[in-house]
């Protein structure tokens, strides 16, 4: 290779190791969330949590090599165009077709990586990943159920207990509602309860001690009867088949081809014909073609970068994203042809390629005729704006202040639309498979992006005004403009005062956000999210969540419900000793309408009976109900979901927190989410202390030199709060610890880069 060549590598190599981390990173960041927080907190150790989130990074990598590529070349390439070294090569001679030659072989070599992950590591590597969930899951199964909260994952059963054992191995306090139609439907009250797993014969019971069983018999006789053990088998069948059955992203190409072989013998009895195998031949076409669209990404990359532009690095990074997006656009519609028989499979998931390759040979012809000649959308006479010499300015602010404030907003804003596309394209290939096999509508998944947004924007917020202040002051460095300001008596406390006042800004809208929307589009987000993975829509329309506690520590239980009406049907309720070692009262209602011109908890009951229980769980009265009133709950309690600290913001959480300290709860992990609550709107003030030193430390390697230290300090930052929520949540340490050790530990670690940098 020449030396042009060589310089021209060494340009890509540095941002696309940057891209390649910040692309893996936003991808890892839902798994992490998901997975990795809640197994420390049940003490699974570190090493099988990195071995854990180390299976995702194939998978990740196979989407995310393409994109670093794409990523790579036009920073790269703007890089040179800003500094004017694309024009000194051009005037030396040397031709866009001759810059083809070392981006050809950056893009070959892409490709063939990514075909090795595609093809090799990421089959075995999913299949590895859930199989080491299924046996975490199967050891720490007990885990999975929350204190306080309906758990309804085994089939016909619904479990809840007050409190779970020390270390998370049991419970304590547990009320069992056995749903199975032979059974008559009876409850049991337990003193203690777990999970036992027998993986080999593929076994799973809840396994209940001092047990107390409250029935009504067919003869309408109240029976209760005490046993010292209780086991209950749940159907295993849910629980194995994810992983016994492998799916075609868990399958080698030869296994693939082997299940297409099978199903077009076996006979479906909807179409009374072959089974469809348009998803295993589009699996085995995507493995092909994502690996092309290296060349595709590199072929645009070079026409689109190698341009006269000023805006340098940041802004092809944006321009990067805008391309990926343009990529899986046909991506997304190409399937959903397939499935509508408009496009045989394999043309559905090489489209994107054959669209932007053709694209990409255009521009290219067209840049290498006019390389002088940048690409600009033609702006209408009418609508053009008159130029002026005059630098504008924000009313209020001195003119320094305004300038870096219009920087510092116009970069903040830059990477937060960015990294909120990434998660876009992230989410969207997390659910792609559900959509094109018809198991959800488009408008689901729209819907889920819509109410999935804030929460991104909650945690992306933070890390774009730390990419924002460093990318701000490193072309600020880059630019000489600091040392100017330097010069001109200005210090860097001095320059960076914007910044910090719109780090507090945007803490105080994570609080209004925190407060208003947040809690509500979790919620939602979450049950689209469960409707998308397969998981019954019943149990997530709030009007079906028929068990609920009341005040008291009541149970709740009703068949259905009129919101318009008012009215209650099949009405259970179930009171307890203040440690629920045994059932006091039970009251058994056919209809309660609410009572008019009462308070709106008081209730007109048509209809029923009430039974009160003495010490040794005797019936001692049977009180039979026609029609009286009764206080129970409000309208409003009836049909709303049980309380989750992340769909609450922080006066909803503390009231429901206190509420439950009242009742004798424990209120560890309540606790915990409070102080995060509290502690996490400080965070942009925080990542902008702890940037500006270090944008000043970085001297001259300009943007990219600041995103690249952006990323690590925030994979620290995630990994700290991962880890002392965990701890926290476990018990190890205090709550207010856990919330705000993150805070602590990295705002201490500003300061004193603050204040020994040199202003």
């Amino acid at each position: 290779m020449s030396i042009i060549d060589r310089y021209v590598i060494r340009q890509v190599l540095m941002p696309f190791l940057l891209g390649l981390l910040v692309f893996t990173f936003i991808f890892i960041i839902p798994p992490l969330l998901e997975y990795a927080e809640g197994l420390v907190a049940k003490g699974v150790s570190g090493p099988l949590v990195i071995g854990l989130i180390g299976l995702l990074v194939p998978q990740a990598l196979a989407v995310t090599i393409p994109m670093a590529l794409l990523l790579a070349l036009l920073v790269a390439f703007g890089r040179l165009s800003a500094d004017r070294e694309f024009v000194a090569m051009q005037a030396c001679g040397i031709s866009l077709r001759r810059l083809l030659w070392p981006v050809a072989l950056i893009s070959i070599s892409a490709w063939a990586a990514t075909s090795y992950v595609l093809i090799t590591l990421v089959p075995g590597s999913n299949q590895k990943f859930l199989e080491t969930v299924f046996n975490v899951a199967s050891q720490r199964a007990e885990g999975e159920v929350k204190a306080r909260t309906f758990f309804a994952d085994f089939p016909n059963f619904v479990l809840y207990v007050r409190e779970l054992q020390a270390g998370g191995s049991g419970w304590n306090g547990v009320f069992l509602a056995d749903g199975r139609t032979d059974r008559g439907s009876p409850v049991y009250l337990a003193q203690r309860g777990h999970v036992v797993i027998d993986r080999r014969r593929q076994r799973i019971d809840v396994e209940l001690l001092d047990v107390i069983q409250h029935r009504l018999n067919s003869a309408g006789k109240y029976d209760v009867t005490r046993f010292t053990r209780a086991a209950f088998p749940v159907d295993p069948a849910a629980m194995f088949s994810r992983v016994v059955s492998k799916s075609p992203r868990q399958m080698s190409i030869a296994e693939i081809r082997e299940q297409i072989a099978k199903r077009r013998q076996e006979i479906d009895p909807v179409s009374n014909g072959p089974y469809s195998t348009h998803n295993e031949e589009m699996e085995i076409h995507q493995r092909f073609s994502i690996p092309v669209a290296c060349l595709v990404f590199g072929l645009i990359g070079l026409a689109i970068g190698a341009t006269h532009r000023r805006d340098g690095a940041f802004g092809s990074f944006v321009i990067g994203i805008g391309v990926v997006f343009a990529y899986y656009v046909p991506l997304m519609i190409g399937p959903s042809l397939v499935k509508g028989h408009y496009l045989p499979p394999w043309l559905g998931k090489w489209l994107p390629n054959f669209i932007l390759g053709a694209l990409g040979i255009l521009m290219f012809v067209w840049r290498d005729r006019l390389a002088d000649q940048p690409f600009r959308l033609q702006v209408p006479r009418w609508a053009r704006t008159k130029r002026t010499t005059r630098v504008p300015t924000i009313p209020g602010l001195a003119i320094l202040d305004s300038y870096i404030t219009r920087a510092f907003v116009r970069y903040v804003l830059l990477a937060a639309v960015s990294l909120l596309g990434i998660f876009y394209i992230a989410s969207f290939l997390e659910v792609s498979d559900k959509l094109f096999k018809g198991m959800v509508t488009t408008v689901t998944v729209a819907n889920y992006f819509r109410y999935s947004t804030p929460q991104w924007v909650y945690y992306l917020l933070p890390l774009a005004v730390l990419l924002g202040t460093l990318v701000t002051i490193a072309i600020l460095t880059k630019n000489s403009e600091l040392v100017v300001m330097k010069a001109c008596g200005i210090s860097l406390y001095r320059l960076a005062l914007p910044m910090f006042a719109i780090g507090l800004i945007t803490g105080g809208g994570l609080v209004l956000l925190q407060e208003t929307v947040l809690g509500p589009s979790t919620r939602r987000a979450e049950e689209l999210r469960t409707v998308i993975r397969g998981g019954n829509p019943q149990m997530l329309d709030l009007l079906n969540n028929r068990w609920l506690v009341g005040s008291n520590g009541k149970i709740y239980h009703y068949q259905s419900l009129d919101p318009r009406a008012h009215v209650l049907t099949g009405l259970d309720i179930y009171e307890f000793t203040p440690h629920m070692e045994r059932i006091t009262k039970r009251t058994f209602v056919e209809i309660a309408t609410l009572a008019e011109g009462q308070p709106d908890n008081v209730w007109q009951i048509h209809r029923g009976w009430t039974r009160e229980f003495d010490a040794q769980d005797a019936v001692g009265t049977d009180t039979p109900l026609v029609a009286e009133r009764r206080v129970l709950e409000r309208p409003d309690f009836f049909g709303t979901a049980q309380p989750n600290p992340d769909h609450m913001g922080y006066v909803q959480l503390r009231a429901y927190t206190e509420k439950l300290r009242v009742g004798g709860f424990d209120v560890t992990a309540q606790d915990v989410a409070l102080w995060r609550k509290s502690a996490f709107p400080f965070v942009p003030l925080i990542m902008t202390l702890l940037a500006v030193p270090f944008a000043a430390a970085i001297g001259r390697s300009g943007a990219m030199g600041g995103v690249g230290i952006g990323i690590a300090l925030a994979i620290s930052y995630w990994t700290v709060i991962s880890v002392f929520g965990a701890l926290g949540t476990g018990g190890a340490l205090p709550p207010i610890l856990a919330g705000w050790a993150p805070n602590l530990i990295f705002g201490a670690g500003a300061l004193y880069l603050l204040l020994t940098a040199r202003t």
